[in-house]
Order: C-alpha cells, then sequence, then structure tokens
C-alpha cells in the first residue's frame, strides 16, 4: 500500500517592514501611503508630532518619512525624541526653496530629504535606498581604523578612543568612504554618486554631512585635521597614523653628513656636487595654482513626471 505524500507547507511570507508616515496633510499622507503599501511596506500614519512620538514607541518603524513642518511638535524634535530609543532612518519632507529647512533637517541627522511637491515614486525609491543601507554592510570585513577611529562595516559600529560615536546612515557610510580611501581628494560629486549612490541632487548635502561628521571625529572641528577641504575640489581623509614623508636628501645620507672631509676625500664624492647643483627653473606661470572659485551646487533632485503629492 503506497503512502501518500504529505506537501510541505509553504514557507511563511516575511515580515513586511513597517513605514511611519507623519504629515499633517491628509491627501499627501493618503498618497504617500498609498505608494508605499503597493510597494510592499506596513504603513502606520501620524497627523502631528505627538502622536507620531507615541505611535514610535508603541512599534518601533524601520524608518519614518516624515514632514518638517508639523502641528504641536515640529519634525526637528519628533526626530530626536523618536531616536532616543535607538537609531532610526528619516526621509525628511520639506517645503520647495526653502535651504534652511533642508540644512536643518540634514543637521539633525535626516539620511535624506524630499522637497514638496515631490513625486511618490521617487519618494519609493529613496525610502528603498536607505533601507537598504541601513540594513545592509558597507564594506563586509575587517575593522577599519585610523589613529584612535575604529569603524566595523559589518556591525556598522564606529568608535572613537574606544567610546561608540552615534553616527547616522549616511554618516557612517562617509566615513566608511573616507577610510577606504586615504590621502585622495574626492570631490562632492563623487561623494554623493558613491556614498549616497546619486547621480544628481543638492550638493549641499555633502556639505552639510562633513560637517555634521567632523563634529562627531575631530578634535577641534572648526581647525578639522582628519578630513581636510581641498578648495575648489572636495576632502581629503588624512589618517593620523600616516606614515610621515621625508625630504629626498634626508640628513646624513651622504658619507661623512656633518663632519669635514677628510684628507684625500672630495667633498660629496659619489654624490652630485652640492654647492654646484643647478638651481631649478622657475615654474610656468599658472602652474600648480587651484581655481578657488566655488563649483556650483548642481541640479535639484529631479522630480519625476505624472503623479504629485
Amino acid at each position: 500500500m503506497s503512502s501518500a505524500t504529505v506537501p510541505e507547507p509553504p514557507a511563511p511570507a516575511p515580515a513586511r517592514r513597517r513605514i511611519l508616515v507623519v504629515d499633517d496633510d491628509p491627501t499627501v499622507a493618503e498618497v504617500v501611503a498609498g505608494y508605499l503599501d503597493r510597494a510592499g511596506f506596513a504603513v502606520d500614519r501620524a497627523a502631528d508630532g505627538p502622536s507620531a512620538v507615541t505611535r514610535a514607541a508603541l512599534a518601533r518603524p524601520d524608518l519614518v518619512v516624515l514632514d518638517l513642518m508639523l502641528p504641536g511638535m515640529d519634525g526637528l524634535e519628533v526626530c530626536r525624541r523618536i531616536r532616543q530609543d535607538g537609531p532610526v532612518p528619516v526621509v525628511m519632507l520639506t517645503a520647495r526653496g526653502d535651504e534652511d529647512d533642508r540644512i536643518l533637517g540634514l543637521e539633525v541627522g535626516a539620511d535624506d530629504y524630499v522637497t514638496k511637491p515631490f513625486s511618490p515614486r521617487e519618494l519609493v525609491l529613496r525610502v528603498e535606498s536607505v533601507l537598504r543601507r541601513a540594513g545592509g554592510s558597507t564594506a563586509p570585513g575587517p575593522w577599519l581604523r585610523s589613529g584612535g577611529l575604529a569603524l566595523d562595516p559589518a556591525a556598522r559600529r564606529a568608535l572613537r578612543d574606544g567610546r561608540e560615536l552615534p553616527l547616522t546612515i549616511r554618516e557612517f557610510d562617509l566615513l566608511a568612504f573616507f577610510l577606504q580611501h586615504p590621502g585622495r581628494v574626492m570631490g562632492r560629486e563623487e561623494l554623493m554618486r558613491r556614498v549616497w549612490g546619486w547621480e544628481f541632487g543638492d550638493l549641499s548635502t555633502v556639505t552639510v554631512h562633513v560637517r555634521r561628521l567632523r563634529e562627531k571625529i575631530e578634535e577641534d572641528p572648526a581647525r578639522p585635521r582628519l578630513i581636510s577641504t581641498v578648495w575648489g575640489v572636495g576632502y581629503r581623509f588624512d589618517p593620523l597614523d600616516a606614515p610621515a614623508t621625508e625630504p629626498a636628501e634626508a640628513a646624513g645620507s651622504s658619507p661623512g653628513a656633518g663632519q669635514p672631509p677628510g684628507p684625500g676625500h672630495a667633498p660629496g664624492a659619489g654624490q652630485p656636487p652640492v654647492s654646484g647643483r643647478r638651481p631649478a627653473p622657475p615654474p610656468l606661470p599658472g602652474a600648480g595654482t587651484q581655481a578657488a572659485g566655488r563649483r556650483s551646487d548642481g541640479g535639484r533632485p529631479v522630480e519625476g513626471g505624472g503623479d504629485r503629492a
């Protein structure tokens, strides 16, 4: 008598990641929630600051889409309070053309921002991008170290002199990228492309994140030693434990350096005569100079066509 094959039960569906949408405009909140729901996220909504803090405490979100201007408590304070219980990625919604609002959002630690009016599809892509970075390792492998700085890419932990640094997702990725490319000058466009994954965007985003990172890793952020500005070009990470560059002719490299020549010994025998060295030709006009003008901040994030919130 043959036994019937019992089919295996289907594997449980993976839990949907939870997004908290905070906006006092019911139309905007409804459109955003609808697009996120169709993208596979579980969506919770709040219409003011206090409600957002309460909902985040009851059910910890994987990411918060947060309007800056809210009744009862503004988005900056909501962001601070939600993060008191641990890091949470935040995508900030700001008014079009209000650069001060964007800068404030980035300075309080927003991982990304979208300006109103915006394409809901673009917002979904930004949310997915931030979540990928929050959940994945920047560079699996050994710790990255420089002086008192130590960074574990796999666990996404950063330490300074043994104490943990409270870095946002983008700050962590930016520091990891600098540690992986010491001594190399990188423009803001390259940093935006390789750290943020954007081909276009507001370059002030990079500027603000570099400033915030300096405040957390430099002894004196006003006189940075680790992250140097190369005017007109970009930034360079100078590791504290890099070997000092020695001059081409170090003291004591020639025979009898520091001593008078002995009898029958020609000064600098076997070496180019010091006193007879031909002077270096003058530099060509303009050689080695660098334009001091600031680069343009480039275009803003492109708005998609069609649906708008």
